[in-house]
């Protein structure tokens, strides 16, 4: 029960929420639509990196050097500064998503079409347009609904 407690201590401090990171997913999937079910809420962009940069700026990372063995290749880990549980999560979340957001896979980014989803994805096949299989079979039911039951009748 302690740890429970501990771990929902480390989740509710303040660092990069959905809120500072959908608006940063919603301007990275331009031209595309954002996500529609949030579209409408969501923080300016200066408001977002601000907020995801100062999460990120909270556990500062030094890289490392280790070479295990003469003949092996020297390998570097990122290590933060020792701090909080909960800041240290919160740091890597920010650190991961403006990681994702600067790199090669930003251009796959995609906003869930289907009905009252507000996820985004990673497209990963030419096809792909919902998150997950329950999204595209609540999309296909919801276009079933519509050419069983139109509108006025």
């Amino acid at each position: 029960m302690a740890i429970t407690r501990t771990a929902a201590g480390w989740i509710r401090q303040p660092g990069p929420s959905a809120a500072s990171t959908s608006p940063l997913f919603a301007y990275a999937v331009r031209p595309g639509p954002p996500s529609r079910a949030d579209a409408h809420r969501l923080l300016p962009l200066d408001e977002a990196l601000r907020r995801v940069n100062t999460a990120a700026a909270v556990a500062p990372v030094t890289p490392v050097l280790a070479w295990a063995a003469p003949d092996a290749d020297p390998v570097v880990t990122d290590v933060a500064a020792p701090t909080a549980p909960g800041t240290a999560l919160n740091a890597a979340l920010a650190r991961a998503a403006i990681g994702f957001l600067a790199g090669p896979h930003r251009s796959n980014l995609r906003a869930c079409t289907a009905p009252r989803c507000v996820r985004y994805f990673v497209k990963e096949h030419g096809r792909q347009e919902f998150c997950k299989a329950s999204c595209s079979n609540r999309a296909r039911a919801a276009r079933h609904y519509q050419r069983h039951h139109p509108t006025g009748t």
